[in-house]
């Protein structure tokens, strides 16, 4: 189901504090020396975040060398995609070629709210995002660019500056619905596969849209938008992000850990422990249980930090050691 084994990638996100920005930056490479691909970046303005996604990748573009750089991903409704598209080029020359665009219709209410910003129809916010993803992919091109849409209208613009990466920075489209599944199939160089956020926050009905037969469902609704563009699905890098990730000594410490927090949330625990979203065990167990996803399933780009995150990044390097670019 998976199609040809891309090599694994891991991400997380960057430390969580700012100041100071010193310790930021020694733990920020770190993080690049115990062989993660990329630091993500979230785009929120409410539950918890607190930093702008691209001033802060650009901050540690300057601080590292080899580490990718992604928005995880930015909110169409946030940022007119003209914008979008000149924040991007311009990370990415200044990284030097090592950003990865991440956008998406845009999801939690509470961001709405507070910013006072129309929280539209899903089916609204969709059309939105796919003519976004024509403007920014449009300017990227080496001539003067024209679009005229129901949302944007844009007239002779030149894109820049140009793109270090052609024919343009690799485009990362999460969803969790069969429209933008689909869309991100035809349109994405990585798809993100995530829970329906119809709801407008996260919740217990996240975790069962991410049991193992429903990811493959939406695993099929990419290869179906892939199909419909012309695209082989082998040409799409497959993303999962762990909600709940926890390298354990032993077999019955994950055990006991799956089942109290599957009574948290009053599930079976079987739907964590056959979750593609959920990565407990010991090492053995994880290395394992990720080669059989990507073999499976297809997943080898993998952010290891969301949800309930790892104690430590530590506890994860011997995977990571493991696993990074097979």
């Amino acid at each position: 189901m998976g199609g040809a084994a891309h090599p694994f990638r891991f991400s997380v996100t960057p430390p969580g504090s700012l100041a100071p920005m010193s310790a930021w930056v020694a733990d920020l490479r770190r993080i690049e020396d115990l062989g993660f691909d990329t630091v993500v970046v979230a785009d929120h303005f409410t539950g918890g975040w607190d930093v702008e996604p691209m001033v802060v990748l650009t901050a540690a573009a300057m601080a590292t060398t080899t580490l990718r750089l992604q928005t995880g991903v930015l909110g169409n409704d946030y940022r007119h995609p003209v914008q979008v598209h000149r924040m991007a080029a311009t990370l990415d020359a200044v990284s030097e070629g090592r950003f990865t665009l991440g956008i998406g219709a845009g999801w939690m209410v509470s961001d709405y709210e507070a910013a006072g910003l129309a929280y539209d129809p899903p089916g609204t916010r969709v059309d939105r995002l796919v003519e976004s993803l024509a403007v920014i992919k449009g300017l990227f091109g080496p001539h003067p660019f024209d679009f005229a849409g129901a949302h944007y209208t844009v007239r002779g613009l030149v894109g820049s500056p140009p793109p270090v990466q052609r024919p343009h920075p690799p485009l990362f489209v999460g969803g969790g619905s069969p429209r933008v599944l689909r869309l991100a199939g035809g349109e994405a160089d990585i798809v993100g596969v995530n829970a329906s956020l119809r709801a407008g926050e996260m919740g217990a009905h996240a975790i069962v849209d991410l049991r193992r037969p429903r990811v493959e469902e939406k695993v099929g609704w990419v290869h179906q938008g892939a199909a419909a563009a012309g695209r082989s699905p082998d040409d799409i890098e497959l993303e999962m992000n762990h909600w709940l990730v926890r390298v354990t000594k032993t077999e019955s410490e994950a055990d006991e850990l799956l089942a109290r927090v599957a009574a948290r949330y009053e599930v079976d625990p079987t739907v964590l422990t056959e979750s593609p979203s959920v990565l407990v065990g010991p090492v053995a167990r994880c290395i394992e249980t990720l080669q059989e996803r990507r073999e499976q399933l297809g997943f080898s780009n993998l952010q290891l930090d969301a949800g309930f995150p790892p104690k430590d990044l530590d506890s994860l390097a011997p995977i990571v050691a493991a696993l990074a670019g097979t």
